[in-house]
């Protein structure tokens, strides 16, 4: 199956974080809200912070909070790009609706058709991704 690929991100310092046109990090949702709600929460413009080189969206004050005390513990791993292309050795964007949390870390894909795969053997996909990050960004 193909994937669309993303576009590269902004480069940064450090790793840098897959975000839409807008430069919105999950595609403006809060990455907060998938630890607290366990679910994808649109995040509010009025609640808002930049890191990385994207701005980040949080449903609330306090999520926002949260996030800027420990943003990578709420951040979504590989940059928020597709965690199952990286185990391939690519880059893809992410629909904010196809998420997992495993042990303790965001990890977000393209669709469910990929996600359904991912699940096939998150500890290895992990293992991979975790190889390939971040020089699949240099292809």
């Amino acid at each position: 199956m193909g994937l669309a690929f993303a576009p590269r991100a902004a480069r940064a310092e450090s790793d840098p974080v897959f975000s839409d046109w807008r430069g919105r990090a999950i595609r403006g949702y809060d990455p907060v809200a998938y630890f607290t709600e366990g679910k994808p929460v649109q995040g509010s413009s009025d609640f808002e912070t930049e890191w990385k080189g994207a701005t980040w969206r949080f449903a609330s004050a306090a999520n926002r909070e949260a996030f800027l005390a420990d943003p990578e513990k709420y951040a979504p791993q590989y940059g928020g790009y597709c965690a199952w292309a990286v185990s391939q050795g690519q880059t893809a964007p992410i629909e904010p609706e196809q998420w997992s949390i495993v042990d303790g870390k965001l990890y977000l894909n393209y669709n469910a058709d990929v996600q359904a795969k991912w699940k096939a053997d998150v500890p290895g996909f992990i293992a991979k991704a975790d190889e390939n990050w971040p020089k699949v960004l240099e292809k």
